[in-house]
């Protein structure tokens, strides 16, 4: 049955992106949602579960058909990513990061070589691909990096420590980035495109966390690892422009996957609500409980309106988008964190329990607040655009 969110979520898909969303859905909820809780408590990351997903076009959703990728609009990579993220965190960044960043990065500033050797691997899901950006001492200030690639023959050397990396175990790219000056701070950015498999220096060990286990959650040490003059991603010291490049759509993805987590609180907490009796009558009927279902479905819905704008914007040729992005991501990360507070205080006690996945869904919406720069990052952005400080 139809809800009125439905409804709205619908209203302004054409008849073939609505078609992407219950494809979509229907495949989540059929193949991924029975395992997720179980991949959770086993610590297991969904390897059989991400081998489902070329045959159905959703590894390639932002690569051109020439590379064997399923892209048609960015706006349907948004309902793809919302879709997924709705049912497994995990499942939707595999996708996002192959496509918003390191498929990206790769289309705009690649070489010939660099696209036919790694895009139509990333398409059929023989390569996974992991960005290792964030450094012990912070992920917002990629200027002040310490990871060093120092020129040498044939090649560079990459020495430096990246933390929280996700899907680092099983990738078979890496996006980095590191400095090769760190006297010229954004200057000296610099990107490469790194074979982990055929990279010696490069030590993956275990980033404990408390949610997210089945992410298996990296840091990846650099010492002196030697990657050939064919790693570059464009220009030493132009890694800022790479990365900018991806950060619209980047963000954008990461603001869909919050989208489709703060979705899923409401289908979560509406039912319960509707089930639980408390002093003789359902809990739904309660005008607090009330409140907090209105506050849910308008939040999402804001967020979602913001976010299907951006894409619109991009599929349209706006080359950048950078303050809708940040309202989009900002928006989108607060309407996740606060639909999952307000899913768990519907649940109660069992909010908490092993038994409902409301708990989970909170921590994980909690760290979709950091990536792709932290919520005060945005904020401050946004202000600085509107005051014509900060230049799109």
């Amino acid at each position: 049955m139809q809800t009125p969110l439905d409804r709205m979520m619908d209203f302004d898909l054409t008849e073939e992106q609505r078609q992407v969303r219950a494809s979509v859905r229907e495949f989540a909820e059929k193949e991924i949602l029975p395992h997720v809780e179980q991949y959770e408590r086993e610590e297991r990351y969904p390897l059989e579960l991400i081998a489902k997903l070329p045959p159905l076009g959703l590894m390639g959703p932002m690569i051109p058909e020439q590379y064997g990728g399923s892209f048609s609009d960015v706006l349907t990579y948004g309902v793809i990513c919302e879709e997924l993220a709705r049912v497994d965190w995990v499942i939707a960044s595999v996708v996002s990061v192959s496509n918003s960043l390191v498929a990206g990065a790769t289309l705009a500033f690649g070489t010939d070589e660099q696209k036919e050797r790694w895009l139509p691997a990333i398409a059929n899901g023989t390569c996974l691909t992991s960005a290792c950006l964030t450094e012990p001492g912070g992920g917002t200030d990629l200027p002040s990096m310490e990871t060093t690639a120092t020129k040498v023959d044939g090649g560079w050397r990459i020495t430096g420590t990246k933390v929280f990396i996700s899907h680092a175990a099983h990738a078979g790219l890496f996006f980095v980035v590191a400095s090769v000056d760190r006297t010229k701070k954004h200057k000296g950015v610099t990107a490469f495109l790194v074979d982990p498999k055929a990279t010696e220096g490069i030590t993956i060990g275990d980033f404990p966390m408390r949610t997210l286990k089945r992410d298996n959650l990296a840091e990846v040490h650099f010492e002196d690892a030697f990657v050939p003059d064919d790693a570059l991603l464009g220009e030493p010291g132009k890694g800022f422009p790479v990365l900018g490049a991806a950060l619209d759509t980047g963000r954008f993805s990461v603001a869909a996957r919050c989208v489709g987590q703060a979705q899923r609180c409401i289908d979560l907490a509406v039912p319960y609500a509707l089930e639980r009796e408390a002093f003789g009558q359902k809990i739904g009927e309660f005008q607090m409980i009330q409140q907090k279902i209105a506050d849910m479905t308008c939040r999402t819905q804001a967020a979602r309106s913001i976010v299907y704008q951006l894409g619109r914007m991009k599929d349209a040729g706006v080359p950048r988008a950078s303050m809708e992005a940040s309202m989009s991501k900002l928006m989108a990360s607060k309407a996740a964190v606060d639909n999952a507070l307000d899913a768990v205080q519907i649940h109660g006690g069992y909010g908490l329990s092993g038994e409902y996945e409301v708990g989970r869904l909170l921590l994980e919406a909690k760290s979709l607040e950091f990536g792709e720069g932290t919520s005060e990052l945005h904020t401050k952005m946004i202000a600085e655009f509107m005051l014509g400080i900060r230049k799109q």
